[in-house]
């Protein structure tokens, strides 16, 4: 296994990378992205990047994971949520007192209720239970294509697709579920693809304190895909990296290796 404590790759920001297109296409890219040096570039020992670039802020390794969750106005009452839902309807241009939609507004509160859950979710407290008897193991731990369904904050329509994760610990792990619980929590919220990729791998930063954390998500979005542009089957490609897969091009290409393994 490649050395975890390398040297930093001139290009090798943390921040989220996005890109639209077929979700393997896309990954491969991604690899391609991050492997900017050549060989013929690193002779006498002291690599240098192709193309200069501007330098990125740097993220902390104990930096907390932000905002778990949101703090709106009172809640409305089931009554005020049902009657905001036959507005809408009316809007929309059908009569919320028709047979079909009776209980339509009903069906939606708790639809939403559902949707939205990891506003009731507490990301730090679900990754609080780890394990210490691993025998030394310091390898990468990556779970791959983790189901993820979420609404974009901006029209409150889905996006759906898979995200993969991956840490190397510092002696101690957490249940492998927890890591999807996490996933889900910050996901079932309004989100942005970006921010929820960041949030994902700082709540397992902060809590665990592993040598790295890697996540990168592929989702297709409906508000592209049924309305405004219209393009169907665009996958978009978000990545964050910490610690060592920050630093270490080696240990960014075997976990983008293994999310491309078949």
């Amino acid at each position: 296994m490649p050395s975890r404590g390398g040297p930093a790759s001139p290009n090798g920001g943390g921040g989220p990378r996005q890109k639209s297109q077929n979700p393997a296409v896309a990954v491969a890219a991604l690899a391609e992205t991050w492997h900017t040096v050549s060989p013929e570039e690193t002779a006498g020992g002291k690599p240098r990047a192709r193309v200069p670039r501007s330098p990125r802020p740097s993220v902390a390794r104990s930096s907390p994971p932000g905002d778990y969750a949101a703090t709106p106005s009172p809640r409305p009452t089931p009554e005020e949520v049902e009657e905001a839902v036959r507005t809408l309807i009316r809007w929309a241009g059908d009569d919320p007192a028709r047979e079909g939609l009776l209980q339509t507004p009903a069906r939606v509160m708790r639809s939403y209720a559902e949707f939205f859950a990891g506003y009731t979710a507490d990301p730090e407290e679900i990754l609080q239970r780890t394990f210490t008897e691993i025998e030394g193991y310091d390898e990468m731990v990556t779970l791959r294509d983790i189901p993820l369904s979420s609404h974009c904050e901006h029209h409150m329509v889905p996006f759906v697709g898979k995200a993969h994760v991956a840490y190397i610990p510092d002696r101690r792990v957490v249940g492998i579920s927890k890591i999807a619980r996490v996933v889900d929590a910050f996901a079932r919220r309004l989100q942005i693809q970006e921010k929820l990729t960041v949030q994902i791998a700082a709540s397992i930063d902060h809590v665990l304190k592993p040598l790295g954390v890697a996540v990168v998500i592929a989702a297709e979005h409906m508000c592209m895909t049924c309305r405004g542009v219209s393009k169907p089957g665009v996958a978009t490609v978000t990545s964050h990296m910490r610690g060592v897969f920050r630093q270490n091009p080696a240990t960014r290409r075997e976990f983008l290796a293994m999310i491309k393994a078949q």
